[in-house]
């Protein structure tokens, strides 16, 4: 369906090539602030603690790596195999030189606790993410601290009440059945019941439409392939080694990306003040802070394209890292479809908001996928006092991070780690291990503000997928994977459908 179909579309893009779009965002940045990448600098924030100097960080171990980009490369292209080499080497609290300047890594769960928990409010969100994502995702939630950043969670977390939640159940439900039939129509009509499929390409497809109406209240059209494409380019600068705005680079394609989303979401968020329907931007349009004034324009639109790209691309991921073992484990296959069949009562039939719960072994499953490959793989902070670490003095101003996707298969924590086994995550298992073992969805003040949609879309999407197909994968397939800064598979994921209902 075309969006001019829809009494609230926005007026549709204008066509033009994307590394145009890029010079032309550019230009209308310098226009409102003289040099555009300072805003992810210290330069362009004086609020930011100051770096306190490379020698101030001389007696943490590590290295600095090679002249000029430093560790940088090294970590962009295997950032795992970059980790234990360090940890080896230095022990888990090691020095790297990474975009330009030396920061500290914290491994362990107890570093996951010091920092996420943060009860001494010793670090900034804002000041650790702002230097990667402050020229493509400003005043995101994970972008802000302390008051500033509770007001506005508060002021968001109405559209995740159970009411929002419910009906936003009842649309994912259609729109991902509709989405899963399609997979195999072609086949169908040519008789054949198996077929090859790009799990991770038609994934993602079908979380940007579903996530349109669930958050916007509209069916995408042709501007699908356009968001998709300038989400992609956002998420991809984010780690881009070139990191100012530079037209034909990975960095101005983010840019530009982001100006068509607040181009079109600014024009969206005019028609849903007027005309508010059930939908999450509806909610998100009419939220008001403690004392009761809207919120501006520009900060729903921020926070906005935050989400939307948040629940777009980590439930791609990790929805994606689900489906790729459940192929290669065909006995919890047949138990996730087993217990959707029996929640639901008939493949393809609807699963209730009530009746979510009771879909405990996926969740189950879903919490091992996340513990194999966290959709967010490594979280920075900056230290914003000087505090002491396992007899480490780190000075405020350091850039501090953590490595979920190191603690989550750590031997100590998790036997056998790389073995697929939903059961880590029953009751008793949990109560044995550290709290901060596993923290795919963040923790503290910044947990992830979605994890119950996050959980309640993949329910629905492992209802809807496994009881009309069997998947599997070739025998000897072993897809590579991009870790940073999102996973994903190299090649989509080339997995084997066989109609089963």
């Amino acid at each position: 369906m075309s969006l001019s179909r829809d009494p609230f579309a926005p007026t549709p893009f204008r066509q033009l090539p994307f590394e145009r779009l890029a010079v032309a965002s550019l230009a209308h940045a310098d226009r409102n602030l003289a040099k555009p990448s300072h805003i992810q600098t210290e330069r362009g924030n004086p609020h930011w603690v100051r770096y306190p100097g490379d020698a101030a960080l001389d007696a943490i171990p590590g290295e600095d790596g090679w002249p000029i980009v430093g560790t940088t490369l090294m970590q962009l292209a295997d950032p795992d195999r970059f980790a234990r080499r360090m940890v080896e080497r230095y022990g888990t609290v090691y020095r790297s030189r990474s975009f330009g300047e030396r920061g500290v890594d914290l491994v362990g769960p107890d570093a996951n606790e010091l920092v996420l928990f943060d009860r001494d409010r010793l670090f900034s969100s804002e000041q650790g993410w702002g230097p990667l994502l402050n020229l493509l995702f400003p005043r995101g939630l994970m972008l802000m601290d302390h008051e500033a950043h509770r007001i506005d969670r508060r002021a968001l977390s109405v559209a995740f009440k159970p009411e929002p939640m419910k009906a936003y159940c009842d649309l994912l439900n259609r729109d991902i059945a509709s989405g899963v039939e399609a997979w195999g129509a072609g086949n169908r009509s040519s008789g054949a019941e198996q077929f090859n499929l790009r799990m991770y390409d038609a994934i993602k497809a079908l979380t940007l439409q579903t996530a349109a109406t669930s958050f916007l209240g509209l069916p995408l059209g042709p501007e699908a392939d356009r968001l998709n494409h300038a989400f992609t380019a956002m998420v991809q600068a984010a780690v881009a080694p070139i990191r100012k705005p530079v037209p034909f680079t990975a960095m101005g394609r983010g840019v530009a990306g982001r100006q068509m989303m607040v181009a079109w979401f600014t024009r969206l968020l005019e028609e849903r003040r007027r005309s508010p329907g059930q939908d999450m931007f509806s909610q998100f349009a009419l939220a008001t802070r403690d004392d009761g004034t809207l919120l501006a324009a520009d900060v729903v639109v921020d926070h906005m394209i935050f989400l939307l790209m948040a629940a777009h691309d980590t439930i791609t991921s990790s929805f994606t890292t689900l489906i790729w073992h459940l192929a290669q484990n065909q006995d919890w296959q047949d138990r996730l479809r087993g217990e959707a069949l029996a929640v639901a009562g008939a493949p393809g039939r609807a699963i209730a908001h009530a009746d979510l719960a009771r879909m405990e072994l996926t969740e189950l499953a879903f919490k091992e996928a996340l513990r194999i490959m966290p959709p967010v793989p490594a979280l920075p902070r900056r230290a914003l006092r000087d505090f002491t670490f396992q007899g480490h003095r780190i000075p405020a101003g350091t850039t501090v991070g953590i490595n979920p996707a190191m603690v989550h298969t750590d031997p100590a924590l998790w036997p056998d780690p790389h073995r697929f086994d939903p059961m880590r995550f029953t009751p008793d298992q949990v109560a044995r291990r550290h709290k901060y073992a596993w923290v795919p969805f963040g923790g503290g003040a910044h947990m992830c503000l979605g994890l119950h949609f996050a959980t309640m879309q993949t329910r629905i999407l492992a209802h809807h997928v496994l009881t009309r197909y069997r998947i599997s994968a070739a025998p000897g397939y072993a897809p590579r994977w991009q870790a940073w800064p999102i996973p994903r598979p190299r090649d989509g994921l080339r997995l084997e459908l066989r109609r089963i209902c």
